[in-house]
């Protein structure tokens, strides 16, 4: 089976709920997909950073525990792992805090070895940030020209969007380097003061990449191909924090494309069934990963899966 690469930042969330912690687990968009696939037994190796202390331990314990591979994880002395501090309002849904000290030399780190139609993760403001965008340019542009599907998830925070401007050619760039975006209509209408689905594909996205995917926390999940659109209805739980939903359909996507054996050419004419296929899959992790306060899908919950398909 093909590999998984994720590329992003690594950090460690405190959730509270009424004023109080109730819990901490390491995190990070990106770092959420990748140990949920590597409790799918998927073979995953991610690119990221983490401070030499106790908070980056335990993430680099979580990846190591979860079978993902951290050779290109750098590990640096001068500064501290970030923190998120995530506060969950009544319908569980989060507003966040960061607390970042990070050394002036970053990612300094040998990229895995990738082959057509592996798959690589990547978005969120790790991919736009300045300090970064040299290296992760570098890296997408070497998985493009090694035949990987690239799997964009553009997850723009509020607290970003005074740099609208300033990252709007890095998020440009990122969307040509795309074989599928998925975002939220709350990062569209930070970014675009978009809320439509369809005006958001026809005027921002279409031109870059064909396969879209636009998800609305509670609301429908739109995908738009070159086929035409499709609505999907999430599953029904008792939500208890939506912190990782997202990551986790982005983990579940690609699960269903990998474990379809779907190559990067087929990708673009595809059937509705396949597709309807890797979107269940999407939407069968997202809804998991909301029932509890973990960022990912259980391992007794991956196990389950797998056997059941």
């Amino acid at each position: 089976m093909k590999k998984v690469i994720g590329i992003g930042e690594t950090i460690l969330d405190i959730l509270f709920k009424d004023g109080k912690p109730v819990k901490a687990v390491p995190g990070g968009s990106t770092f959420n997909s990748m140990i949920s696939l590597g409790r799918m037994g998927m073979n995953v190796s991610f690119i990221s950073e983490v401070g030499n202390d106790k908070v980056g331990k335990m993430i680099l314990d979580m990846l190591h525990d979860s079978g993902v591979e951290t050779s290109s994880v750098c590990c640096f002395s001068d500064g501290k792992s970030p923190l998120s501090l995530a506060f969950l309002n009544e319908k569980n849904d989060a507003e966040y805090l960061f607390y970042k000290d990070y050394p002036n030399n970053r990612l300094e780190v040998d990229f895995p070895i990738i082959n057509a139609d592996d798959v690589v993760v990547y978005g969120s403001y790790f991919v736009l940030n300045p300090v970064l965008r040299s290296k992760t340019k570098s890296f997408l542009e070497y998985a493009r020209e090694r035949g990987a599907i690239l799997y964009y998830d553009i997850n723009f925070r509020k607290n970003h969007i005074d740099e609208r401007v300033k990252l709007a050619e890095a998020l440009i760039e990122n969307l040509e380097f795309a074989d599928i975006v998925r975002g939220s209509s709350e990062d569209f209408e930070n970014l675009y003061r978009l809320n439509d689905a369809t005006a958001v594909y026809k005027e921002k996205i279409k031109f870059y990449s064909p396969n879209f995917i636009c998800t609305g926390g509670a609301g429908s999940v739109k995908l738009f191909t070159k086929g035409g659109e499709k609505e999907y209805t999430p599953n029904k739980v008792d939500v208890v924090s939506t912190v990782g939903a997202g990551d986790n359909f982005n983990a579940g996507v690609v699960y269903g494309i990998l474990s379809s054996g779907i190559t990067r050419d087929e990708l673009y004419s595809m059937s509705q069934e396949s597709w309807d296929k890797v979107m269940r899959c999407g939407l069968d992790f997202s809804s998991h990963a909301c029932t509890s306060l973990d960022n990912y899908v259980s391992k007794e919950w991956a196990m389950e899966y797998k056997k059941s398909r």
